[in-house]
């Protein structure tokens, strides 16, 4: 070793002092660093993935969990040991989203196919822009999205996979504004006149955020009124349409959303789409969260209408757990609409002189430039399961929350905020103490303060995590939401018990 040195020190080549011969990173090293840590997430994160005597969140206060983890960057690296130990610090004091009973958010569990996906596409550090760098990716995107626009109605169209359901809204009003005039690609928003969008009271937030970051205003952001479902009623709409125009403003985009984030809502598509084609607006419809009900024979009946969409918001990272992120914006527009909005003819990227067919570089119409490949998750996933695989997860999960609305229904103290019609079940648990009070200002104030109390012993206790909200009006109430194929009835009785449990001395 020491000749091996010194040969190397009478052959280097310096420049500015800096020895360039040779690699200057220890591949034996990082290879051992990586087996090993690999040996640890399998033991400490998959193997344990269904095990509901493992905790779902090991709490620690935020100041608490600075002094473990260590946060403080060196100016030397710290030993093999001791990173091995941090990766075990962040797997323990990190929530489990794969645990049966994490019910927090609208995505959960484990797709072991999706997980290798992602395990191959991160060592292979790909961008998807051009077909000289990223080959698989791009052809794998194209019969992802080909397959997605089968099952919206379409006879053909175009898409992008993007970062979030919220960048897909971003991208669909966007490019409506486009279609409504393309010379605000060129000339700006000064010569525009006042424009205006149609959306739900129930939408998700993001409508608000894209307005505001497009510069069309959130004032500009016109909320129809739902019903006592969450659906957007249409005839509202019509009124909305013909207020904005009698304003002199320029109506152009309806929103509809199937899934609404709380309640699980589907407007009546239909309907919304009638309006749109009568008075010319586009229609985008945010399915991030029911976007996967098309793949069932029983439930896409909740989309019924969504083929008269031109654009579609959809996230398989959600009902069937490609891993987040994996999100779709789909668009019935094939003649290149999608790419004459978003193109910007970066010479040194997307050149038409090169030595296959430039079409395939599909890059110049994002808005990204470095872009993950998201759709490679989900078409491992759907290649191992099949269709049929990814319609039974529908179908057992929409099952499952039936089968705890018909639980809360028997128990004392669950009371339902209304029937659900896809996966979310929203419920108010009464304590003992508050079953005897009338319903009048006193008793929703005190109900009000109960998920709060029962959601922070859970978490403490790490039991579970359910999601909690007031909404529309309403004091705080539950919002469980059953995604994942590792939840059994099993878990669905443990969730009511667990409160019963939790809530026992309020």
């Amino acid at each position: 070793c020491k000749q091996e040195m010194l040969q190397k020190k009478k052959n280097a080549v310096l420049v500015d002092g800096v020895i360039l011969n040779g690699p200057i990173m220890d591949s034996k090293a990082g290879e051992k660093f990586v087996e090993e840590a690999c040996k640890i997430i399998m033991e400490e994160v998959i193997q344990k993935a269904d095990d509901v005597t493992e905790k779902v969140c090991e709490w620690r206060a935020p100041e608490t969990l600075k002094q473990i983890l260590d946060l403080e960057m060196r100016d030397t690296g710290e030993s093999h040991q001791k990173l091995l130990q941090l990766c075990r610090d962040v797997i323990q004091y990190s929530v489990k989203t794969s645990h049966p009973r994490f019910f927090n958010q609208l995505y959960a569990g484990i797709d072991y196919y999706s997980l290798v996906a992602r395990f191959i596409t991160e060592a292979l550090n790909p961008s998807v822009y051009t077909y000289e760098v990223s080959p698989v990716f791009l052809l794998v995107e194209e019969a992802v999205i080909k397959k997605m626009i089968e099952f919206i109605g379409w006879e053909e169209g175009d898409g992008i996979f993007n970062p979030g359901g919220s960048v897909s809204n971003m991208y669909a009003m966007n490019l409506a504004r486009y279609k409504f005039c393309p010379e605000i690609k060129e000339k700006g928003l000064s010569g525009l006149p006042r424009l205006v969008l149609f959306t739900s009271e129930e939408c998700h937030y993001s409508m608000k955020k894209a307005a505001s970051f497009l510069g069309i205003g959130t004032e500009n952001v016109y909320f129809i009124k739902t019903d006592e479902r969450g659906k957007m009623i249409p005839e509202e709409l019509e009124k909305q349409v013909q207020r904005a125009r009698k304003e002199g403003s320029a109506p152009f985009l309806v929103c509809a959303t199937a899934g609404t984030t709380v309640l699980g809502a589907f407007d009546p598509l239909d309907k919304i789409a009638d309006i749109c084609e009568k008075h010319g607006l586009w229609l985008h419809v945010d399915a991030s969260w029911g976007g996967s009900a098309l793949l069932s024979r029983k439930h896409c009946r909740l989309l019924h209408g969504i083929h008269r969409a031109d654009s579609v918001a959809w996230n398989p990272h959600k009902m069937l757990l490609a891993g987040i992120q994996c999100c779709a914006l789909l668009v019935k527009d094939n003649s290149g609409l999608l790419k004459n909005c978003y193109s910007a003819k970066a010479a040194y990227l997307f050149q038409q002189d090169k030595f296959y067919d430039v079409s395939y570089d599909t890059g110049d119409k994002s808005i990204q430039c470095s872009r993950r490949p998201d759709a490679f998750k989900f078409w491992l996933m759907w290649k191992a399961l099949g269709t049929t695989g990814l319609e039974e997860r529908v179908n057992r999960a929409l099952a499952l929350a039936r089968y705890l609305v018909e639980e809360i229904k028997k128990r004392e103290g669950f009371q339902l905020l209304l029937e659900p019609e896809y996966a979310n079940v929203c419920f108010w648990y009464i304590p003992p103490s508050l079953r005897e009070m009338e319903g009048g200002p006193e008793f929703w104030q005190k109900l009000h303060q109960v998920a709060p109390i029962i959601k922070e012993r859970m978490m403490k206790k790490g039991s579970m995590m359910l999601g909690y909200q007031p909404h529309q009006g309403k004091v705080n109430f539950f919002r469980q939401v059953v995604i994942s194929p590792q939840v059994s009835r099993e878990d669905m009785d443990f969730l009511l018990d667990e409160i019963e449990l939790l809530a026992k001395d309020l």
